[in-house]
């Protein structure tokens, strides 16, 4: 059996930071596993600029963004084996891999660090109605038939979903000569990033129909033909008499994505159901002493830089522990979700493990303008700030002082007040 000190399961830009950090808190034997040929993971398909203005203090594209940490992680010792798939987890932090080369292997980790990204909804996952038939895709995976591959996957196309990738895909497709003849979106509001709505749609005159979704699929010789839309009412069930007919060849679905914890649960971890990745705590570590966590496998993000920031937090606490086996406890805070606030990241905070400040993310449940984030303890305010707008696509985050938490009794209660 092979031995290492840290393990990272992926190759993204969460692995990637993750094994950067670790590496330069005093970690050398860190070994970083990913299934595909390359480093890089979801970035090297995303060839439109707007990453990295936190990390590096300018604009790349996604494999740009990508390439620069490959480059650092190459100036390390930090070993990679890709083409490599990891099938089993323990909770004694034993990683079972296969790849060609080697076969079935086991190592044995001091920690291990979950990095493994995220997955799409899948027609089935949503279960749209109507003809089974080619031409219907997710988005992410045609974002790679055209990027990487040189494919266009369709000529007159609809979308399903307001997601950032989904609003993407519409301009990419756009810019490649096809017709994107609507985005719809089950919701009252758009799931993507305010300037994507007005970069990929406004600015090719892209109708988004808000309260819509796809209530039929009619296919003609084996592909799509035509997509049947309708509008929803305040339940999201259709409403009869609305349905809107587009002749197009091909469905595009941008309806959400998965954090891929399917080896998190067969290690035992704790996951919240709301974010569907493990509950942590203030660094990262999850319900097993010495797995850690970071990026969309514990949530999903908005920017690759906040994954990379929450990942390099991952990487330290992860060399922490393997270097000074710290396992204070500390009077433990339990984070709780108060009004209109839909999850938040950490979920338990425990307090001598903070060194100055803890950095918490969150998602609001619905559209909101001028309403103010409220953090109290045991009835007491002990931060709150006012947002001018306020929406489920965009995470939110705020710093509480050690100060602030030391004031704190043993629940804190995060709300949205007018």
């Amino acid at each position: 059996m092979n031995k290492h000190d840290l393990v990272i399961i992926g190759g993204g830009p969460a692995g990637l930071s993750a094994a950067y950090e670790a590496y330069q808190a005093g970690v050398e034997d860190i070994l970083i596993i990913e299934r595909d040929n390359t480093l890089g993971g979801i970035l090297n398909q995303c060839i439109h600029n707007g990453f990295g203005l936190h990390r590096f203090k300018e604009e790349l594209t996604g494999p740009e963004y990508a390439g620069r940490f490959i480059e650092m992680v190459n100036k390390t010792n930090v070993q990679v084996k890709s083409n490599s798939m990891v099938i089993h987890l323990t909770n004694d932090k034993q990683v079972h891999y296969v790849n060609k080369d080697e076969g079935y292997q086991v190592c044995q980790a001091k920690a291990v660090i979950l990095a493994m990204g995220c997955r799409e909804r899948t027609r089935g996952a949503i279960s749209i109605p109507g003809d089974r038939c080619a031409g219907i895709f997710t988005a992410g995976a045609c974002q790679k038939y055209v990027n990487m591959d040189g494919y266009l996957v369709g000529k007159r196309v609809v979308i399903l979903g307001s997601g950032d990738i989904g609003l993407i895909m519409a301009r990419r497709m756009t810019l490649e000569g096809a017709k994107v003849l609507a985005v719809c979106e089950l919701m009252p509001y758009s799931n993507g990033l305010n300037r994507n709505i007005v970069q990929c749609l406004n600015d090719f005159d892209i109708p988004l129909y808000l309260s819509h979704t796809v209530t039929d699929i009619i296919e003609s010789d084996g592909r799509v033909s035509k997509v049947i839309v309708s509008k929803v009412d305040d339940k999201l069930k259709p409403i009869k008499g609305s349905e809107i007919e587009f002749d197009c060849d091909t469905l595009l679905l941008s309806v959400g994505l998965i954090p891929e914890n399917e080896l998190s649960k067969e290690a035992g971890i704790v996951i919240d159901r709301r974010t569907n990745g493990p509950v942590v705590y203030e660094n990262m570590e999850t319900s097993i002493e010495g797995v850690f966590a970071c990026g969309n496998v514990l949530h999903v993000h908005d920017l690759v830089d906040y994954v990379s920031q929450e990942a390099a937090k991952a990487g330290v606490s992860a060399a922490k522990y393997i270097l000074h086996d710290k396992k204070d406890k500390g009077r433990l805070i339990k984070l709780t979700n108060g009004n209109l606030i839909g999850y938040t990241v950490p979920q338990k905070v425990r307090l001598d493990n903070v060194d100055d400040s803890l950095g918490i993310f969150f998602r609001v449940r619905s559209v909101m303008e001028k309403k103010r984030i409220v953090v109290r303890s045991n009835d007491k305010v002990i931060y709150k700030v006012m947002k001018l707008h306020l929406a489920p696509s965009e995470m939110e985050n705020i710093k509480l002082t050690k100060e602030q938490l030391q004031d704190c009794g043993d629940e804190i209660v995060i709300a949205v007040e007018d």
